[in-house]
């Protein structure tokens, strides 16, 4: 069986149990009483289903840095490897080994760890059914972005939400990247006036974008394309940028460069299933050696006779359904207007973003990485991990630069900043309210789905036509679009 249907069976294994556990909620009682909060003193008890590549952040999170307060106490997978694997990490941070449910377990390992908050980092597409089966049963929730991939869903999930008042969290790490939030302090302060235009690109590059081609990324019914699972990102930095809403979009894209003419067009005889058994493996730079990387070797190499699930499929395959190539215009409620795109096939690694307002403009760039030998697009042969500028052009004036604030870690410094906003007992206020709850995790998700559906239809989709209205998150005040402007210096 490929990896798609094993995909596809656990999801249906899921919905069927789930359901049957919906008809049977008279008999499974809560974890906690809905609004009900952790004692005093007691460690807040998390369970985390999904623990692929993903849920490490997480897990070592909850057993190394938060804890004196925080405690794992179930995990939950398709895949009978890692979970095992997930006790033996808790086991090595010095921690209790929590008690592993496959799949079609997770109403009785609700039942029986009765953890405050459930950490959903499962394939996106099944985010939903995770989410609000948490709910249902009294806890809490932290998902992983996409907060899920179809409109109906997004629509499950807020329904949920409103009934039994539990909480949902979405990771959005881009925020708390010490950079991005000096763009939102820039724009909030008025340096530009209020924004009438953005212009923002983003760019994988041939290292990082390829991967999406090889996992179960590559399928829209498991991911929802890159517009919802990677872009979800970049549109939801823009609503909070912005701190405003998306109200139409419009959108055209399709698969270019990872398909099996390139493959030839590259010089291979043909696409194959997988690089670890690839014929042709030796002449492609598309070749993804599992066995080399000791953390995939064990997370997917050695856990493939539990699930079938390939790891490194050929990125040339036929069966992809994900556009590699996007552009996108988003009308705002602001009367803002975004034109983004996405490319999957770049030589670096990163963004470039322009804001354009009443009294200015303001231009942002990070490099990432960049996928070739001789180093960063900017400075040959010194390889940066992010190469960032900032720069403020007011109308006929100097323009200035402003240095970039920069963090140590994962993505720039944000995942630390996150992570504590997350799991710390009192996190410190936030003038800049990064935390993102079910609203922001819909907005962001909508535009991709708008998109999709454009690339489908050629037709512009209006958000309100998806879902029934959605409030507007919590976001930071913005310069006023009434207030007078000063006029320019005469030239």
């Amino acid at each position: 069986m490929g990896e798609d249907e094993k995909l596809e069976l656990s999801r249906r294994q899921f919905a069927k149990v789930s359901a049957g556990a919906v008809l049977a909620a008279v008999a499974v009682k809560p974890a906690h009483a809905a609004g009900a909060a952790t004692a005093p003193g007691a460690k807040k008890r998390y369970a985390v289903v999904g623990v692929g590549s993903r849920a490490y952040m997480y897990l070592d999170a909850i057993q190394t840095t938060y804890a004196s307060n925080a405690e794992l106490v179930g995990v939950c997978d398709t895949n009978a490897g890692r979970l095992e694997l997930a006790r033996a990490h808790a086991k090595t941070a010095g921690r209790a080994e929590p008690r592993a449910y496959r799949a079609a377990e997770f109403d009785k390992m609700i039942a029986e760890t009765k953890p405050d908050v459930v950490i959903v980092t499962t394939v996106d597409s099944t985010h939903a059914d995770y989410i609000c089966r948490a709910m249902e049963l009294g806890c809490d929730t932290i998902t992983e972005k996409p907060m899920t991939t179809e409109a109906g869903m997004c629509q499950r999930i807020l329904d949920t939400r409103a009934k039994t008042g539990r909480r949902c969290r979405v990771t959005f790490n881009y925020r708390y990247m010490p950079v991005r939030g000096q763009v939102k302090e820039l724009l909030a302060g008025g340096a530009i006036g209020d924004v009438m235009s953005v212009d923002f690109r983003w760019l994988l590059d041939t290292h990082h974008g390829a991967d999406y081609f090889r996992r179960w990324h590559s399928q829209k019914k498991f991911s929802g394309g890159l517009m919802v699972h990677k872009a979800t990102h970049h549109f939801d930095l823009v609503n909070w940028w912005l701190s405003a809403t998306p109200v139409s979009v419009r959108a055209s894209g399709r698969r270019a460069f990872y398909t099996p003419a390139m493959a030839k067009r590259l010089g291979l005889a043909s696409h194959h299933e997988r690089c670890h058994t690839c014929p042709e493996k030796k002449k492609c730079s598309f070749e993804l050696d599992l066995a080399k990387e000791p953390k995939l070797k064990s997370l997917y190499l050695d856990q493939e006779k539990h699930d079938g699930y390939f790891r490194d499929r050929c990125v040339f395959r036929p069966e992809i359904d994900i556009e590699d190539s996007m552009n996108v215009v988003v009308n705002y409620d602001t009367d803002a207007i975004l034109s983004y795109s996405l490319n999957a096939a770049s030589p670096w690694e990163g963004y470039e973003v322009t804001f354009n307002g009443t009294k200015g403009r303001l231009e942002h760039k990070v490099v990432e990485q960049a996928s070739f030998a001789f180093g960063s697009a900017n400075v040959p042969g010194a390889v940066k991990a992010y190469d960032m500028s900032l720069r403020v052009h007011p109308l006929r004036k100097p323009a200035y630069a402003v240095e970039p604030r920069t963090g140590k870690g994962s993505h720039g410094g944000g995942d630390v900043v996150m992570l504590d906003d997350l799991f710390a007992p009192k996190p410190g206020a936030d003038p800049l309210l990064r935390a993102a709850d079910e609203r922001s995790g819909a907005y962001s998700i909508l535009v991709g789905v708008a998109a999709n559906r454009c690339f489908a239809t050629g037709e512009t989709v209006r958000i309100a036509d998806l879902v029934r209205p959605i409030p507007a998150p919590e976001y930071p005040r913005m310069p006023s679009r009434t207030a007078p402007v000063p006029m320019p210096v005469k030239i």
